[in-house]
């Protein structure tokens, strides 16, 4: 729901009003498909297939349109499926696909679930990542049992807390020590209305936006600008997302994918 989130919410002067793409690369995906009737449409294992052919195409050709208004290449049900998918877009045919060419624009949001192995190619060539957790002191001691070498991602790296937290953001920073800490609000409605088989636009402008959405709407636009200026944007406490792989807002495309922490519940889809 996150990805979604950010999906819809992403800043449209940001890319020129190029829509993004949301890619559910995620070894254990398929929700999507499942989730809004989707079984003959194109998938991210057909565009990991064509990755390695003399003319790959593009992502928009394998991208279906959500009724919440966002485009997605979906992944297909099923472990095995999901992961040779996901390896195939790891290898260097598959990430050339994923950053385009000169001219290319637009943002793709990556969902790649689990910080596995399989995954790790994607995330080191991310722009921007964000990880995402629940509030609670296990889910935040699981993000610090993660071993992760904060200082190896050069200030990409963002935390989006999910839901209920009873610690500030500086000190999860400090304890951590994550440079930048994010706060996602809990809100069923919008995380229902996304999921409607309804044609439904999220609402992120206007008076009173859902609170999903407003948030999800300052996090991307924290991302678009550290993207834009290569320095991090002030803007709102946010919501559970991951990273971003990328180029220069205008000329390339930007990647932003989410990772879940181990031990969080969800599918991080």
């Amino acid at each position: 729901m996150t990805a979604l989130a950010l999906a819809a919410g992403w800043p449209t002067e940001a890319d020129g009003g190029v829509r993004p793409v949301l890619v559910e690369a995620d070894g254990s995906g398929g929700d999507l498909m499942i989730r809004f009737g989707l079984p003959t449409a194109p998938s991210l294992l057909d565009v990991a297939a064509a990755a390695g052919q003399a003319y790959p195409g593009s992502l928009l050709g394998a991208a279906s349109e959500l009724p919440c208004g966002v485009r997605v290449v979906v992944s297909v049900p099923g472990r095995g499926p999901c992961r040779e998918a996901v390896r195939l877009l790891a290898g260097e045919p598959g990430r050339r696909v994923l950053l385009g060419d000169e001219r290319d624009r637009g943002t793709v949001v990556l969902d790649v679930g689990r910080l596995t192995g399989d995954v790790e190619p994607l995330v080191e060539a991310a722009d921007q990542v964000v990880l995402v957790a629940r509030g609670g002191a296990e889910p935040l001691t699981h993000v610090s049992a993660y071993g992760m070498d904060v200082d190896a991602y050069g200030g990409r790296l963002t935390l989006a807390v999910v839901g209920p937290c009873p610690y500030p953001a500086a000190e999860i920073e400090k304890s951590l020590g994550i440079e930048r800490v994010v706060f996602l609000p809990w809100d069923a409605k919008s995380v229902a209305a996304m999921n409607s088989p309804q044609p439904t636009v999220p609402r992120t402008r206007g008076f009173r936006p859902p609170p999903l959405m407003a948030t999800a709407q300052a996090l991307a636009r924290r991302l678009a600008m550290v993207q834009e200026t290569g320095a991090t944007a002030e803007g709102s406490d946010g919501d559970r997302v991951s990273g971003a792989v990328g180029a220069r807002l205008g000329e390339r495309p930007v990647r932003t994918g989410l990772v879940q922490v181990p031990g969080v519940e969800g599918s991080g889809s």
